[in-house]
């Protein structure tokens, strides 16, 4: 396979994007030409924060990096990422139970299109700790979340 233009998918949720989920994706511009933050879209679930909150917000984040691309997607990630001509899966790994989950998504994901390689990196070890779900337990009891979120990034619903 020759790829002229090494492009990415790092999918996920991001409700909301941490400091975790940008130092993936500032790291992952040293791999990548481009990366599309790929917001899955899951009609049975409601979000937190509304994904149209969470496309504005990532787009106004990343405004100045023309290498970094928001969208939001249906079903699953690996048919996404053939639709869009993508053959890099972008992951962050936090801990063991996120390399068991990660593992077994990459093996269904190449089962299902052998094209697609999922790339991961590590967590910074200061960032470890951080994840959507925690952020949204220390909002919903009343915590200043700021410290957990990237600087600058904005939610209008939130802060």
């Amino acid at each position: 396979m020759n790829y002229e233009l090494k492009s990415a998918i790092f999918p996920g949720s991001f409700d909301p994007f941490t400091r975790g989920h940008a130092d993936i994706v500032e790291r992952g511009l040293r791999l990548f030409d481009h990366i599309t933050i790929a917001i899955g879209v899951n009609e049975q679930k409601q979000g937190w924060i509304p994904v149209a909150e969470r496309v504005r917000a990532l787009r106004e984040y990343y405004s100045d990096e023309p290498r970094i691309a928001v969208e939001t997607y249906n079903g699953l990630t690996v048919d996404y990422a053939r639709q869009q001509g993508i053959h890099f899966l972008l992951r962050g790994l936090r801990t063991h139970k996120d390399y068991e989950y990660e593992l077994g998504m990459a093996d269904v994901n190449r089962q299902l299109d052998s094209d697609i390689e999922t790339v991961v990196l590590f967590t910074e070890a200061n960032l470890a700790n951080v994840s959507s779900s925690v952020v949204r337990e220390l909002a919903h009891f009343g915590h200043d979340i700021r410290p957990w979120l990237p600087e600058n990034l904005k939610y209008d619903l939130l802060l």
